[in-house]
């Protein structure tokens, strides 16, 4: 990894979300055909220009063909060209994003998420610091369209209040900025959904990890990766003790 990597990541991250703005605003005929030009559109774009700028790189895409050169590849590129197609296909809402994460040698060197709505995209390279947690209930952000019910019980056990939002990168990133506590999911995701959003969120001094404790791993043969926790490193202890009495199986 070097300076360029993060660099690299970010105005990826950035240009596939200035690109998806200008699909946003196109005529569709229905808010499926618009979910389909911006992931088809944003991936052609990021791929074409890994190829450009790391020729030598490999690229695991939720929106393309699964090649295995990557599993014996030193580099790989693993991005999520929109995460939240669902919110991306409602013009008046701004929680979706861009994902663009580079894991190198069995680590996670580099990410970037772009959250186009707002203008703004954060980077492993230059996040600051997590900001002081507000008094009051913890907040934990969770899907606003499929909640995973072991949110709702964590919630109950320790008094926290919900915060709904769409794509996973604006839920990790809510905490990167300090608007929610925690982001804990277990209702089913991939490497791409987490790869860059745990990237920046390690790089800001939070918590990352499995919802048992165990670590993420990624650019595995099966890049489904179930399960995370992001959170403020004080309440991760805390979070894993509750978890540990509602995850099935535990």
């Amino acid at each position: 990894m070097t300076p360029a990597d993060h660099e690299i990541a970010w105005s990826l991250a950035a240009a596939a979300g200035e690109l998806l703005l200008q699909v946003r605003q196109r005529d569709f005929p229905d808010a499926a055909a618009r979910k389909a030009a911006g992931d088809a559109e944003a991936h052609r774009f990021l791929v074409d220009r890994l190829a450009a700028l790391c020729p030598d790189d490999a690229v695991l895409s939720e929106e393309g063909a699964d090649d295995p050169v990557r599993l014996t590849a030193g580099r790989v590129w693993i991005v999520d060209p929109l995460d939240g197609t669902r919110e991306f296909s409602e013009l008046d809402r701004a929680d979706w994003a861009v994902h663009v994460a580079l894991w190198e040698r069995g680590e996670l060197a580099a990410g970037a998420v772009a959250l186009p709505a707002e203008g703004a995209t954060l980077g492993s390279g230059d996040v600051p610091a997590a900001p002081s947690r507000a008094d009051g209930p913890m907040r934990l952000a969770v899907s606003r369209s499929r909640p995973p019910a072991l949110v709702a019980d964590v919630a109950a056990q320790l008094g926290a209040e919900l915060v709904p939002m769409g794509s996973a990168g604006v839920k990790a990133m809510s905490v990167v900025r300090g608007t929610t506590d925690a982001y804990v999911h277990g209702g089913g995701q991939y490497e791409w959904d987490s790869a860059a959003p745990v990237a920046i969120a390690r790089a800001a001094g939070l918590h990352a990890s499995r919802l048992d404790g165990s670590p993420l791993r990624y650019n595995q043969p099966d890049p489904y990766l179930p399960d995370l926790l992001v959170c403020r490193p004080e309440l991760a202890a805390r979070l894993l003790d509750t978890l540990a009495g509602v995850v099935p199986g535990r």
